[in-house]
């Protein structure tokens, strides 16, 4: 390679298993979470469970709305969930997001899942996308309003 590094060649995502035109990756969200998903998480053809992706998309959700409550948060609800592409064992997963809306004792939240495969002619795609609402609560469980600063 002539002066680019591993991180250069990862910065083109296809949108499709065919790559139509590669674009570059977020910028405008936060990288929140990275895991290698393991064969445990595999269904019996090797492509990892849907439920194994959605939760890990529940936790890497959780991180912003997390920080903004300054407290105890619980999901509340699963607005859109999109399996775009099936994903590997082995397959380097970022999770990326921001938040889309906050309200009075909530936080909806975007998240993207972009898979990175085949180190030896690394190519990054995005497999998921969700948007998840969380509340904030109290010791009780119950809502409690967002903090304003």
């Amino acid at each position: 390679m002539t002066g680019h590094s591993r991180r250069d060649k990862a910065a083109t995502i296809d949108h499709t298993a065919a790559a139509a035109t590669p674009l570059a990756l977020p910028t405008d969200r936060e990288l929140v979470m990275r895991v290698m998903p393991l064969p445990a998480d595999s269904n019996a053809n090797g492509d990892i469970f849907g439920g194994w992706i959605m939760a890990q998309v529940d936790l890497a959700g959780a991180v912003l709305p997390a920080r903004i409550a300054k407290g105890r948060i619980a999901t509340v609800a699963v607005n859109e969930f999109i399996f775009k592409q099936p994903v590997s064992i082995g397959d380097l997963l970022s999770f990326y997001a921001h938040v889309v809306r906050v309200g009075r004792t909530s936080i909806t939240v975007r998240v993207e899942v972009y898979a990175e495969r085949n180190p030896a002619n690394l190519r990054v795609v995005k497999v998921t996308e969700a948007n998840v609402t969380y509340v904030a609560i109290d010791h009780e469980g119950q809502p409690r309003p967002i903090p304003k600063d």
